[in-house]
């Protein structure tokens, strides 16, 4: 009502115009008059005459006025009323619940309503499933969903409208009486089109990738010369029929390196059939023992084709790392593996070993001080390999400690062999907080049997110190140390002390290791291919062969790590509660009641349910600190390592864990099943 007043009185203020305008003309009359009688007289009468007309035009043309206006109002709100109605773009409101309560004609088309229609049953949930019970309480402002509707995809705005005084003249006009104190507007955008625009513009961007041959020169070796080009050219022509299939353009970089190009719409053909050039590729056979292996690495999505060809280099060092036979596709941040179901194949060359070797030496005599860290909750191989870069930093003159948070059970035998021991310093064990206050300039990290920042024994030390190197034999995943001067990290070496014993033989000349060092880095090896059974090669054996020189004893390591009753009757009754999944994979539960290092023990009962026949893999869950521990291990049938990535932990291909928090072991349980049915669907798992 307020807007119908103030334009009545617009209306009269502007018909009132007329008289005020007499009153001048008085004035100027008798002005005139007292000038000239003639003229006054002659200009009084047109004076009367015009107040006349004004007057007869206030009184008596007004109500003509009016209903004039007021046609010209019907006929305008009919008009926008139409426009609305006939609006192109689907336009309606709903209320609170989400019902449509109104709409104009393309909201009828694509409702599937008559036209227009008003008051409907119809539901916005029941049409669009992304507008939740949630999205509809907006209580102000507005929300914009992408949703899909027979087949057209819209883009949904809800905008809340709220009625206050006009409320009853609204719930009239839509034909309601319940319609609240709040209304959604809604509105939608048909980008059906322009979705399919953007995608056919992102199917033609290029895909850079690179093709290695993981083993060109062992297999070559394993074929009589005279046959080696046939099977260079057999490989060859697989790799080029499989790109140009897809349009695609193949360059030979190296003889065992190949640069491919493809545009990006192959890219979920090539996920669906899980890059199936890798084991295409192991059908080439013309009498080689060895089977040929490759390592793929794709990089898409890059700002440029420079950068989509860096993310491809990312890719194939990624697939690499991990152990070679997998591709490997970096989408800007986000990393995807397919494939790895080969055993990596050892080198039998210690060449990498020397050089590495050299390069650390180099980088350690530039400091002074030496900081060695392993993994949180060290075990074995990491106190092992971590003595073991403690030897050469002495060996070189320098201040080292080594990092341990936490002594577990089957570390605390081996490090009282250290503490109280005249030959070595007190302090050559610290925590992290003690480290961090050592740190300067001149200090230099080393990390052994771990790549990922997260389960470091002090990660604050990373960020810390400038000059990082990383010594591990674990596959790499997408979190790795990315700021470490020289990484090391051989998937096939069968440990860390594996590793740290090669670059001890290459590092200085004369090195002499001490008894308890020795003992120490032979154990990491035997604890970690369970007595020489799991991932062992030529390379293990020379290593332990070597330890063995230097004074490591058999026996002696032997006694030490003898397991104590609660911990031999723990990893019984885990295997004695063993579930078989799917007929091959062995799930247990260990106890961790009473047992000092409960995660060790698990792992443990994890290699004994291996021997049972028919097993390909076995899982063991361990609950501990609030923290189910998961241990993974297989023979050579599965991958562990993807299987544990997928629940958010690491590893090995025939040796991985995992984490899992804020949940039970009941739903562990399944998590680890959905998992392994999940990659038997895939053919993850043959």
């Amino acid at each position: 009502m307020k807007e119908k007043i103030k334009v009545k009185g617009q209306l009269r203020a502007y018909m009132q115009w007329p008289l005020y305008l007499s009153a001048m003309l008085i004035i100027m009359n008798a002005i005139i008059g007292a000038v000239s009688v003639t003229a006054g007289i002659i200009m009084a009468v047109f004076t009367l005459l015009y107040i006349g007309i004004a007057l007869w035009i206030y009184t008596y043309r007004k109500k003509r006025l009016l209903n004039g206006l007021v046609e010209f109002s019907a006929e305008y709100s009919w008009l926008q009323k139409q426009l609305l109605t006939d609006l192109e773009l689907p336009y309606g409101i709903a209320d609170e619940s989400g019902r449509v309560l109104w709409g104009n004609t393309a909201l009828a088309e694509v409702l599937g309503e008559e036209k227009p229609f008003k008051n409907t049953r119809k539901n916005l949930s029941s049409i669009f499933p992304e507008i939740t019970k949630e999205v509809l309480d907006l209580e102000e402002g507005s929300v914009v969903l992408h949703c899909t509707c027979s087949d057209r995809k819209y883009q949904v705005q809800l905008k809340a409208v709220y009625m206050k005084d006009s409320i009853e003249d609204i719930a009239d006009a839509i034909g309601t009486e319940d319609a609240g104190q709040m209304l959604i507007a809604v509105y939608l955008f048909d980008e059906t089109e322009i979705l399919t625009y953007k995608q056919m513009v992102n199917d033609q961007k290029m895909v850079a990738g690179l093709i290695y041959l993981d083993n060109y020169e062992e297999a070559l070796e394993s074929v009589e010369e005279v046959r080696r080009s046939l099977l260079t050219a057999l490989i060859d022509r697989k790799i080029t029929k499989y790109i140009t299939a897809m349009n695609g353009i193949v360059k030979k970089l190296e003889k065992d390196k190949y640069f491919i190009a493809i545009k990006q719409c192959y890219i979920q053909e090539l996920k669906d059939n899980r890059f199936s050039i890798l084991e295409d590729v192991k059908t080439v056979n013309i009498g080689n023992e060895m089977a040929v292996t490759l390592s793929i690495g794709l990089g898409m999505n890059g700002e440029s084709y420079s950068q989509s060809y860096d993310y491809a280099r990312i890719a194939i060092d990624m697939a690499l790392g991990r152990g070679g036979d997998q591709a490997v596709v970096k989408d800007g941040e986000r990393i995807q593996y397919f494939g790895g179901k080969a055993q990596q194949v050892e080198k039998t060359t210690r060449v990498k070993a020397r050089v590495k070797a050299h390069a650390l030496r180099e980088l350690m005599e530039t400091k002074d001080r030496l900081l060695i860290m392993g993994h949180r909750l060290t075990d074995v191989d990491s106190f092992g390999a971590a003595v073991g870069i403690y030897r050469i930093a002495t060996a070189m003159n320098k201040k080292a400690n080594i990092i341990i948070n936490e002594v577990t059970s089957s570390v605390k035998p081996m490090m009282d062999r250290f503490t109280g021991n005249s030959d070595y310093p007190d302090d050559i064990f610290m925590t992290g907080a003690r480290a961090a206050d050592l740190v300067d300039n001149n200090t230099i990290l080393v990390v052994v049997d771990v790549n990922r920042p997260s389960i470091t024994d002090a990660p604050e030390l990373l960020k810390l110190v400038k000059t990082i190197v990383v010594l591990d034999h674990h596959r790499q995943s997408s979190e790795i140390i990315d700021n470490a001067v020289l990484s090391y990290v051989e998937p096939y070496a069968s440990s860390a002390c594996e590793m740290v014993a090669e670059v001890l033989q290459y590092i200085a000349d004369g090195i002499r290791i001490k008894s308890a060092e020795a003992d120490a880095m032979y154990a990491g090896i035997v604890i970690d291919t369970n007595n020489f059974t799991n991932q062992t090669g030529v390379r293990t054996f020379e290593a332990a062969a070597f330890l063995r020189r230097n004074g490591a004893d058999v026996v002696r390591v032997r006694k030490l790590f003898r397991d104590d009753l609660d911990d031999y009757k723990a990893k019984a009754e885990a295997v004695r509660e063993a579930e078989i999944f799917e007929g091959c994979f062995a799930i247990s539960t260990c106890p961790s009641e009473g047992i000092e290092s409960p995660t060790v023990v698990g792992a443990q009962a994890a290699n004994e349910l291996l021997d049972i026949a028919g097993m390909k893999a076995s899982i063991v869950m361990t609950f501990y600190n609030n923290t189910i521990y998961l241990s993974a291990r297989s023979i050579d049938e599965v991958n562990v390592q993807v299987m544990m990535e997928k629940l958010g932990g690491g590893g090995h291909r025939t040796i991985a864990g995992a984490q899992l928090k804020d949940m039970s072991l009941e739903e562990a349980r399944n998590r680890v099943k959905e998992v392994i049915r999940d990659m038997l669907e895939k053919g993850d798992i043959s």
